[in-house]
């Protein structure tokens, strides 16, 4: 099995998805080409199967799922890929995020020592593995109020409904599939109004550690549908440390301080749990009582719609040693944009799928000691 060294023969781009939209394609090689800039190496196309000798650099689409099949790829640490890897298919997704409701079925591997770790950080919620269990924890969060129905897999907020009574739980739940659910999970979660999100996380590549915080917003897609459309971040160099030494407002403080602990539950309860590439989206909102909850919604050990930002900011770091603070930003435009002079764009064009797109970053607001 190949050794995890630092110096990298170079940078390949792992497609582990049966479909990959055209521009998070194009998107993933100008990543990759930066992130062989950084590791001043390149992008390659990798021999396949990698000869024993190997020494790449991966960029995946996904959270690599199972250690074992990756090792022989070269994949045993997290310099070796800027992502994560995980042992089990719901350890990659938002199912983490809650604990099981009482006497449900679970999947191989699953244990309840994290919900109990992260409490502090977690809304209200349960996680499910089939429609029965689906059913009773649905019963037990509408006592309270309205619940959010959460497909583990979906991304960018679509998928998700929000409902106020079971006639609306059952017709949430016919849409699933019963074998996607029993492999993967469903989440209900309290459902928040008036919600800000923050982005908390890390990445560490060639070395290189920064730590951020940031802000997302929303925008619509050509139905009209309101998605993701970026992250603004303050990315420090360091770890979270730095990051709770700045001047901060109380819910963002609370922020942190919840991603911190939510990975630090992760690192200690998941065997072979490696992250290069680790974001936590932290919900702040009123429940139906109108009394402000604070959690991590979700955790992305892959590549994520801040990772131009990410990567941008990394490439400044590296580029001045003097440099200890930056701001940076992603944005996703859909129609015709008018981009910024100091954009980088990472993708321009007519996606087959979204129609008319832009995504592009800025880096800007250097910061000296």
């Amino acid at each position: 099995m190949p050794r995890s060294t630092d110096h990298k023969q170079g940078v390949v781009l792992l497609d582990t998805r049966q479909h990959t939209p055209d521009h998070e394609r194009a998107v993933h090689l100008k990543l990759a080409e930066r992130l062989a800039q950084l590791l001043n190496t390149q992008v390659v196309e990798p021999t396949t199967p990698p000869a024993a000798h190997d020494n790449f650099y991966y960029l995946p689409t996904e959270t690599l799922i199972d250690p074992a099949r990756y090792q022989e790829m070269g994949i045993v640490s997290d310099r070796d890929l800027f992502g994560g890897m995980v042992a089990r298919p719901y350890m990659a997704t938002k199912a983490i995020s809650h604990p099981l409701p009482a006497s449900a079925r679970y999947p191989l591997g699953w244990t309840d020592d994290f919900a109990r770790q992260a409490s502090d950080a977690l809304l209200r919620g349960y996680t499910v593995f089939s429609l029965e269990d689906a059913r009773s924890a649905a019963v037990l969060l509408l006592q309270d109020g309205p619940l959010r129905i959460k497909p583990v897999r979906a991304t960018a907020g679509r998928g998700q409904s929000v409902v106020t009574s079971m006639a609306e739980v059952e017709q949430a739940l016919s849409e699933l599939n019963e074998k996607e659910l029993a492999l993967w999970g469903l989440t209900l979660e309290e459902n928040l109004t008036q919600v800000q999100t923050f982005s908390v996380g890390q990445v560490q590549v060639a070395g290189l550690l920064c730590s951020y915080y940031g802000t997302q917003q929303l925008t619509r897609d050509h139905s009209g549908e309101e998605i993701y459309g970026g992250s603004d971040l303050v990315l420090v160099r360091g770890d979270y440390d730095g990051l709770l030494q700045l001047e901060l407002e109380d819910p963002l403080r609370l922020a942190i301080t919840q991603a911190r602990l939510y990975e630090q539950a992760a690192m200690q309860n998941f065997p072979g749990f490696v992250a290069s590439r680790r974001n936590y989206d932290v919900a702040r909102g009123l429940n139906s009582q109108d009394k402000a909850r604070s959690g991590v919604l979700e955790q992305s050990w892959r590549i994520g719609g801040a990772s131009s930002a990410e990567i941008l900011a990394l490439q400044a770091f590296a580029a001045d040693p003097a440099l200890m603070r930056v701001r940076a930003s992603t944005h996703e435009v859909f129609g015709v944009p008018e981009v910024p002079a100091d954009a980088t764009i990472f993708y321009e064009g007519d996606d087959r799928e979204l129609g008319r797109l832009c995504k592009y970053a800025r880096l800007r607001d250097y910061d000296h000691p």
